[in-house]
């Protein structure tokens, strides 16, 4: 169960992560809040969070796998969220704030559960 938990730590975090990333971008960020609003002041932190959720998802795949394995398994974990934050700010981009911060607590729960079993 810990080992299915913590993959699921990762994938959570790589989508919080490339959220972050893509909310960094001007027209990301205009297609979720509004057409005039612009990140300015957020892109340095939406960027620093971004990093910091694909590095946890890196270290969490690293503890799973070891460094042999892991490294492959944070590549397809890094395609799905990728491929899953491009759907939704295709289709629905004001969900794309709510998506980020389900995968930061997601991962969050998924790595205290892991923990405690």
């Amino acid at each position: 169960m810990s080992q299915v938990a913590l993959a699921c730590a990762a994938f959570s975090a790589a989508l919080g992560g490339f959220t972050a990333l893509s909310l960094a971008m001007e027209r990301h960020f205009q297609d979720s809040f509004g057409r005039n609003r612009t990140p300015g002041r957020w892109v340095p932190w939406l960027r620093a969070a971004g990093m910091c959720g694909l590095v946890v998802s890196l270290l969490v795949c690293l503890a799973v796998q070891g460094a042999t394995q892991g490294w492959v398994l944070w590549l397809g974990v890094m395609t799905a969220a990728a491929i899953a934050v491009v759907n939704v700010l295709s289709f629905a981009p004001r969900w794309s704030v709510r998506i980020g911060l389900l995968g930061a607590a997601a991962c969050l729960l998924a790595l205290v559960a892991s923990w405690v079993s």
